[in-house]
């Protein structure tokens, strides 16, 4: 069993994954920004996630295990979902959002989001389970594609680069 940090009547507590989103309630989760200049990698994700399957993610974003530090846990995915291992990852901080992904599910998380710089030749090695596909975009094109179809992007992806830019990406947003 996936239990995850998640916030009960104020306390956090271990609770099983798939019912912190039945059940909305609110968690703890981490997302990765992996950067090429002002490109972005982004992936998507599998098809037989149990929410927003097939459509364009960040880099990559999970939820710690319970008493996972957030920075080991954004190398631990990292190198799960997409084989990479080794970069310097740096804390922009925390954001939150809640958004519904569909199936009766509600993401509420409390994100702790990581950058790191990476040349476009980064060798990944998806896992199928987890990433059907990845690829590097410019920020601005990425704005473009979301402006002309958003339902073929998660709802996470929309909001971060709806209203955290700034803060995730600086000067390049």
């Amino acid at each position: 069993m996936d239990l995850i940090p998640a916030w009960i009547d104020g306390v956090l507590e271990p609770v099983e994954k798939l019912s912190v989103h039945q059940r909305g309630l609110r968690h703890k989760a981490v997302s990765v920004f992996v950067l090429d200049g002002t490109r972005v990698l982004i992936q998507q994700r599998a098809a037989g996630k149990y929410h927003t399957p097939n459509l364009w993610a960040n880099t990559c974003c999970t939820h710690p295990h319970w008493g996972e530090a957030d920075l080991a846990c954004a190398n631990r995915r990292l190198a799960e979902e997409l084989g990479v291992k080794g970069l310097d990852l740096t804390h922009q901080g925390e954001v939150s959002y809640r958004a519904d992904v569909g199936g009766g599910l509600i993401e509420d998380e409390v994100v702790q989001v990581f950058t790191a710089q990476a040349p476009a030749d980064l060798p990944l090695a998806l896992n199928a389970q987890e990433v059907q596909a990845a690829r590097w975009i410019a920020l601005s094109d990425l704005l473009a594609e979301i402006a002309a179809n958003e339902a073929a992007f998660t709802p996470w992806l929309r909001i971060y680069l709806a209203e955290h830019s700034a803060q995730i990406f600086g000067h390049a947003a």
